[in-house]
């Protein structure tokens, strides 16, 4: 598949992607390494050629391949075509999806995915993430988050202090605010007996940005000498603490982050449904490559052979190590959909 420069240059890509629905072997690959503006275009002129949407296709042939599983490869497959919907499409719409289906009330909520919408994205994208959500879905996010089951759930309050945070109005970065929050936050925390002020926390939370919260977490570093999320270690901190720690590292660490979520999807230790699939598909063009060294530095092993290791050969393996050898270097480097992973 040879990279496109405009829509009316892909028709034969488009033939061969609608050819290889039917068999993802080749299709999962090759298009695990499009650039945005390629997937962009292949979706328009599919559209153009056959009238449909081509991630309602895929999630269509996804349905259909989860149930037969009649050649043995009915779940790597399904897999392969959930994760191939997600990766193309936009990055803002794709963002709305997930986090459609993280606060769907039908099933568990999926804190983390949204976490990473709310303390890993731009206030800018997500306004228009909030936007393509209820254009999508005809539902306001904020209101969902809210509606979060149980009330008093650890993560909706951080998550509803995050979505304050994003509506504030924000200035440039002070050092001296972030010198004062950081204080703030260690005679509230570990510079006291007992839990953490959860008040503070929260306010904190909600009336700074994004930005201006990693710097006060660096500032709390250099001032106390280690990060912000070793005190939240202690013996006697609850599941607050534990969800405040998801937030910081999010913020303050996204490799890291990313890395230990990365982990925990392979080694099947989280309750984090289709982690490993969004953190991949989500930072495969963003900083996969340090995802990639600090997963490396952290747990002794190659991300790629922890997926070869820990997810049965098919064609969603073959996607996930295809995101994986992804860089900007290689993104358009491949020029057909019999490329192999």
């Amino acid at each position: 598949m040879a990279t496109i420069t405009n829509p009316g240059s892909c028709e034969s890509e488009c033939k061969e992607i609608h050819e290889s629905l039917e068999n993802l072997t080749h299709l999962a690959p090759a298009l695990a390494i499009k650039t945005q503006i390629e997937k962009r275009q292949i979706r328009e002129k599919y559209m153009e050629m056959y009238g449909e949407d081509l991630i309602s296709c895929l999630q269509k042939r996804t349905t259909q391949l989860a149930k037969s599983g009649g050649d043995g490869l009915g779940v790597s497959s399904g897999a392969a075509g959930a994760a191939l919907a997600l990766w193309m499409l936009d990055p803002i719409e794709r963002d709305a999806v997930v986090a459609r289906e993280a606060l769907d009330q039908k099933s568990e909520t999926n804190y983390r995915a949204v976490v990473e919408m709310f303390a890993g994205r731009k206030s800018s994208h997500v306004v228009r993430i909030k936007q393509v959500y209820q254009a999508k879905f005809g539902r306001v996010i904020d209101q969902d988050v809210l509606c979060i089951e149980p009330p008093h759930d650890p993560y909706k309050k951080i998550l509803v202090a995050l979505v304050a945070s994003h509506k504030a109005h924000h200035a440039d970065l002070s050092q001296h605010i972030a010198k004062c929050d950081a204080r703030r936050l260690y005679q509230t925390g570990e510079g006291r007996s007992g839990a953490i002020d959860e008040a503070v926390v929260i306010e904190l939370l909600s009336k700074r940005s994004i930005p201006q919260l990693n710097l006060t977490f660096s500032t709390y570093k250099h001032i106390y000498g280690h990060d912000y999320t070793k005190s939240l270690k202690k013996e006697n901190y609850g599941e607050f603490e534990d969800a405040l720690d998801v937030v910081v590292k999010c913020i303050s660490n996204p490799p890291k982050y990313y890395a230990q979520t990365l982990y925990g999807s392979i080694k099947g230790i989280t309750k984090d449904k289709g982690g490993l699939a969004r953190v991949m598909v989500s930072r495969a063009e963003i900083d996969m490559d340090e995802i990639q060294r600090v997963y490396k530095n952290k747990y002794g092993t190659d991300l790629i052979e922890a997926i070869c290791e820990s997810i049965p050969s098919g064609h969603y393996r073959d996607f996930l190590v295809a995101l994986a050898r992804k860089t900007s270097s290689t993104a358009s480097s491949f020029s057909s959909l019999s490329t192999s992973s």
